[in-house]
């Protein structure tokens, strides 16, 4: 099935810089006003009725109110001076390393437990750690994988959605032992902590936006042993609450990552991208140049499953397993023709999206292991061999009211190959204008 590709005249490039998107300073974030929207002339179309609304544009129901504080967002560019981050007061992060006292007895032999109708709708593993607060996201896993956790009698998924009056059989279950006490953190729990701090981009009593870095895991599994939802223990609190993952990046995509620090929060952000409200921006560095240098990809993905990898492919409607995926994409620069650096705006989060997207228009993403196969293709000198992705701006309604915007800078590999080929990483994004569905 080919991808529906469509034309859409977004933007010029080359205007000038769109401040309306610039996450401000910490003194300006709580002061700015909103600004008028900018008049715009757009060649007649005939192929389709005229497109007006842009990324962001003040129409109703998208007010977008400041961001809430934070820690400014740190540019990447190497001409400029690297800024100095801000010290950490301790007595902000560090949590009180208590002993986790359950809300309910661990089940000691299999238990059955009825859904309420308060519990409708979450996710089986969100069910877990409410009834049994302290419970590893390892060792829930390790039950779902063997197929001892089961729903109405059928084998569950950590993601399938519970429905009021179902019978959950939940085997018996064990807290990891404490790996701290005494009131001081171990040598080990306080490196991981610091790691954290390194990686905040904004943070809050409710929310924090983490610069996860490429190479490192969101989420454990077979033979993964170091990931954010893991070094997150290190941030539970007296009651038993850590901090929650929101959404997901694969393990190579570097970028913002959303974390929720209250189960309050984590309900509202979930919603969130469950009725994409969420907004989302990646840059990606391809092989050869798109066209039309702004476009829309459309196309059916399913999951395929191999001995040695899983990968998703493009699919025709009505596949086995198969979901509507959608993409905005648009050419910032160009490197002779040979590289293009796109934005890309997903409409949908199907998983690796934006790579079998790309590859499927016949321009994968540079260090692409999965999707890159173009034959006979030589990777210009000094450019590293991994993915070239970056989760690089992330807008979403904040639980308490407001927005959150946040921007990571490019990783230090994309960095380097930005500055190889000239591209200048303060130009106007086009995709800022793309439409919202």
């Amino acid at each position: 099935m080919d991808a529906a590709l469509d034309r859409h005249e977004w933007g010029d490039p080359r205007e000038p810089r769109d401040t309306r998107f610039e996450t401000p300073e910490r003194g300006e974030r709580q002061a700015r006003s909103a600004r008028p929207e900018r008049a715009t002339s757009r060649p007649e179309r005939t192929e389709r009725p005229q497109r007006t609304e842009r990324f962001g544009s003040e129409r109703p129901g998208n007010d977008r109110p400041p961001s809430r504080g934070g820690r400014p967002v740190r540019e990447s560019r190497e001409r400029e001076p690297k800024r100095e981050r801000p010290p950490f007061d301790p007595d902000t992060f560090v949590p009180e390393p208590k002993v986790v006292v359950p809300k309910a007895p661990l089940p000691t032999a299999v238990e059955m437990a009825v859904v309420t109708a308060d519990e409708a709708g979450m996710r089986v593993d969100r069910f877990l750690e409410a009834r049994f607060e302290g419970l590893s996201f390892s060792h829930i896993q390790r039950i779902v994988r063997k197929g001892e956790l089961r729903i109405n009698g059928k084998r569950a998924d950590s993601k399938d959605r519970l429905e009021e009056g179902q019978t959950v059989r939940i085997p018996p279950l064990k807290l990891d032992a404490p790996k701290v006490g005494g009131g001081v953190l171990s040598e080990a729990a306080q490196k991981t902590l610091d790691a954290i701090k390194e990686m905040i981009l904004f943070e809050d009593a409710d929310v924090m936006v983490l610069n996860k870095p490429a190479g490192l895991a969101v989420q454990g599994g077979s033979g993964t042993v170091r990931h954010v939802d893991g070094m997150l223990e290190v941030m539970r609190d007296a009651k038993g609450q850590k901090p929650r993952l929101v959404h997901r990046l694969d393990k190579d995509t570097a970028g913002c990552l959303l974390i929720a620090k209250t189960r309050f929060a984590a309900t509202k952000l979930t919603g969130s991208f469950r009725e994409r409200s969420a907004r989302k921006i990646y840059w990606a560095l391809v092989a050869g140049v798109p066209k039309p240098k702004q476009g829309r990809i459309s196309t059916y993905l399913a999951k395929e499953e191999n001995e040695e990898d899983t990968i998703m492919r493009v699919a025709q409607h009505g596949d086995e397993g198969a979901s509507h995926a959608v993409t905005y994409y648009a050419v910032v620069e160009t490197s002779a023709q040979k590289l293009a650096w796109v934005s890309l705006k997903p409409v949908t989060g199907r998983t690796h999206q934006l790579r079998a997207h790309m590859a499927h228009i016949d321009h994968a993403i540079i260090g692409d292991p999965k999707y890159f196969n173009k034959e006979n293709w030589q990777l210009p000198g000094g450019i590293q061999k991994k993915l070239h992705l970056l989760a690089r701006r992330i807008v979403v309604p904040h639980p308490r009211g407001g927005f959150i915007d946040c921007s990571a800078p490019l990783p230090p590999h994309m960095l380097q190959t930005w500055n190889l080929l000239g591209l200048e990483a303060d130009r106007f994004d086009p995709i800022e204008n793309a439409p919202e569905e």
